[in-house]
């Protein structure tokens, strides 16, 4: 649309540009203009006033005694010269070849015809009775939709016609409102009938009288003149009228929008003082009221956010803006980002701000900066640091030092999950290191600066430093750190301290490397530590009996000063260790040593006695016999216990196992009075039960299992060997089918897979009518015993 043509009450036409001002002015009558039509090409506007007359813009009068007027859609161009008008008739005026006017008369005789709207072919034009459709191509008249309220008066109520297509009509008057498709008639049903015919998709009532209609793509913009009662007075008032969009369904409409328009002397109005047009492609349409136009569009998505700003609801207009980047024209994401986060700052949420900080800058360094300076200005440099960038973009190194320099002074512990969470490239790390040294200057067993220096120091490569501190905070990665930088040069004069730390730790660490660090290294450095070394010696002699054979002698004083229960498995397995100078070393720790040189010697039996009549322990005597694990010697100790009761109440507490109880008991003297004798003899019984409870469990586990497995075997005997002509006899090496299968043979193949022919199988191989496989009965008799024969 290019231009609004505008008729007033005094016969004046003006041309309006969509800005509202006059661009031309006409003097067309001295009395009012009824109606104004215009072709597509808006070259031709069609005039119609009081008067009875009907002028074009570009020529002397048309016709006379007209009310309204219609020009063809395609007035301008040269074969569709032909315009309709209304009064108490439709007349059609068409140019003939001769450049004269010919007029046909439509329809009449139903009262004043009140308005006319022509689309391509059809013409609609509404009158007293109704609204009626024709036809030009077909010259006929296709329906007529009554009108529904008759006690409305047509002249204060006039019926609103607008075409929302070339097929569809929208009708509305007084308050209802219909929808009316033009569809093409089944040419089986048409006879008598024209060929086209009306459906009415949906029809339904409005809570306001209707002044106008437009379509808006599925809906419809609606302009009602609108009653309302006075809660004063008991009479109704004209109110502002209200511009709706709706939603039409079948029978009934939602409503979208409203708006209540506010318009000069609106109090004044009649329904027939409102217009609604519209601008096709354009979603413009202008309300018109006798002393205002006012000009409508649809909203866009700008104008959303624009509301949205206006009520400082930014994450909305935020949203709105990204989901629709592509189609805002008047506003920026980022700028409206900005303003959201100006507002968060100045709500004093922070940390908000300092979030959307990472959606809504991006990547823009010089927009990151300037918020950095900004919270620091405001005191709040924490709120920003966890998300400031730190991938592919990153700022300058200073930002991040002022922003580490200020959580060093308030928040160490802050300070140091930067430290965790920053990579070390992002600022100078000497810098950093000399701060925090200057801070443990003041406070020197502060943990937290003293771990964060370790790790500065680690990404630093200067491992030694960081090892340092992590042993002197005994702090948990140390071992970690050493694996992964490979600093076992860096530990041999602090194995010490690891030790300290976490004994098993660093023993099974030092074994692991023993090719970075040597075993004399670590002797050396453990020898002030005798408590330490046994620990070492001792993994040492379990993961091998032979690598630290040297240190053997040295281990037995040891054990016998730190962990005597394995001096003797120690003894026992070392084959290093010189009796003498075991004897010797042992002196120092036990009154008797003999016995363990004895049972070094192989002279258990010697051994036990010692152990019995010397030192009289029948503890150790019991644990020793357990040990050689020999039948003599436990008759030895039976039979020195047997006059003892306190040996004997020993054995039967401890015997059961390795013994048969009944063997001691039997040999008890009668009368002999034993200490505990029923506790003992309880403790009997219930090894006992334990031990039948434990066999039928075994024997139930044991049949299940062979139940399971002679199940499995029957099922894998029981399928089908597959026989082919890739298969041969093991006797003869020939293949095992014939080349002519219609010929009877026999093939014998066993369960290992093994085939011979049945003539190539060896008659020895029979016994009691079961034939075994050659192949594997020469390896082990028994396999194969099974056999499967096939006979054709």
């Amino acid at each position: 649309c290019t231009f609004l043509a505008l008729g007033t009450h005094f016969g004046k036409v003006f041309l309006l540009d969509i800005q509202g001002n006059v661009t031309q002015k006409f003097e067309i009558s001295s009395v009012k203009i009824n109606q104004i039509s215009l072709d597509e090409s808006g070259e031709h506007v069609g005039i119609c006033s009081e008067d009875g007359k009907v002028r074009s813009r570009r020529s002397s009068p048309l016709a006379t005694d007209p009310w309204v007027v219609a020009l063809h859609p395609q007035f301008t161009r040269s074969n569709y010269k032909q315009f309709v008008t209304g009064g108490n008739k439709l007349l059609l005026y068409e140019k003939n070849w001769l450049n004269r006017w010919k007029t046909s008369l439509l329809h009449e005789g139903e009262g004043t015809i009140t308005n006319i709207q022509w689309r391509a072919n059809l013409i609609a034009w509404a009158n007293n009775v109704g609204v009626k459709i024709y036809d030009i191509s077909t010259k006929q008249r296709i329906t007529n939709v009554l009108r529904d309220n008759v006690s409305l008066r047509p002249d204060m109520y006039p019926c609103s016609l607008c075409w929302k297509d070339n097929t569809t009509l929208i009708v509305g008057w007084g308050t209802s409102i219909k929808i009316c498709v033009v569809k093409e008639r089944n040419p089986t049903e048409m006879r008598d009938l024209p060929s086209r015919y009306v459906e009415i998709v949906s029809a339904f009532d409005t809570e306001f009288f209707i002044s106008g209609l437009a379509p808006l793509a599925d809906q419809l913009v609606t302009l009602y003149f609108v009653k309302e009662n006075s809660e004063q007075m008991d009479e109704e008032f004209r109110a502002r009228p209200r511009l709706d969009i709706i939603q039409p369904l079948p029978e009934s409409c939602e409503e979208i929008s409203s708006d209540a328009l506010t318009v000069r002397n609106f109090q004044d109005n009649e329904c027939r003082d409102y217009r609604l047009e519209h601008s096709e492609g354009e979603s413009l349409f202008y309300i018109i009221s006798p002393k205002d136009i006012v000009v409508a569009k649809e909203r866009d998505q700008d104008d959303h956010i624009d509301w949205l700003l206006e009520k400082k609801k930014y994450e909305e207009a935020l949203m709105a803006a990204e989901i629709s980047f592509k189609n805002i024209k008047r506003h920026d994401v980022q700028k409206i980002g900005m303003a959201y986060i100006n507002h968060l700052v100045e709500k004093g949420d922070y940390d908000s701000a300092a979030r959307k900080c990472q959606k809504v800058l991006g990547k823009n360094m010089e927009l990151w900066e300037n918020e950095v300076y900004r919270f620091k200005t405001i005191g709040q440099l924490k709120a920003i640091s966890q998300y400031l960038p730190r991938g592919d973009l990153r700022l300058r190194p200073a930002i991040y030092e002022m922003i580490l320099h200020e959580f060093l002074k308030t928040d160490y512990e802050g300070f140091a999950m930067l430290i965790r969470q920053w990579p070390g490239e992002l600022y100078n790390n000497l810098a950093i290191v000399q701060a925090v040294s200057d801070h443990l200057k003041r406070d020197p067993t502060n943990s937290t600066l003293l771990t964060t220096l370790a790790e500065l120091y680690t990404y630093d490569q200067r491992y030694d430093k960081a090892l340092e501190i992590y042993l002197k905070l005994r702090h948990k990665d140390v071992y970690q750190l050493i694996h992964k930088h490979n600093l076992f040069s860096s530990i041999e004069d602090k194995i010490v301290l690891l030790m300290d730390f976490d004994k098993e730790k660093a023993v099974d660490m030092l074994l692991d490397n023993e090719d970075k660090i040597s075993t004399d290294r670590v002797v050396e450095e453990l020898a002030d530590r005798p408590e330490l070394l046994h620990v070492y010696l001792h993994k040492l002699f379990k993961r091998d009996h032979h690598k630290g054979q040297k240190y053997h002698e040295r281990q037995i004083g040891l054990y016998a000063e730190y962990d005597r229960p394995n001096l003797l498995p120690f003894l026992r397995d070392s084959t290093h260790c010189p009796l003498e100078k075991v004897g010797l070393v042992l002196s120092r720790f036990f009154k008797r040593p003999e016995f363990w040189k004895l049972s070094r010697m192989g002279n258990c039996r010697r051994a036990l006695q010692m152990i019995m009549e010397e030192l009289g322990d029948v503890d150790k005597a019991i644990e020793f016999a357990k040990e050689q694990d020999d039948a003599e010697l436990w008759e030895d100790l039976i039979s020195y216990s047997i006059d003892k009761p306190p040996f004997i109440t020993g054995l039967l507490n401890n015997i059961g196992t390795h013994v048969d109880p009944i063997l001691l008991i039997h040999r008890i003297k009668e009368g002999m009075e034993i200490p505990n004798l029923r506790d003992s003899l309880v403790k009997i019984l219930q090894d006992y039960n334990l031990q039948i409870l434990l066999r039928e469990g075994c024997k139930k586990i044991l049949v299940a299992d062979s139940l399971s497995l002679l199940q499995k075997m029957h099922r894998t005997q029981m399928r089908g060997v597959r026989v082919d002509e890739e298969n041969i006899c093991e006797s003869c090496h020939a293949t095992i089918l014939p080349s002519d299968m219609a010929k009877p043979f026999n093939v014998v193949v066993f369960h290992c897979r093994h085939m011979f022919h049945k003539e190539c199988l060896p008659s020895p191989g029979t016994l009691h009518g079961v034939q075994f496989c050659n192949i594997c009965s020469a390896k082990r008799r028994g396999p194969g015993s099974g056999i499967l024969e096939m006979k054709k």
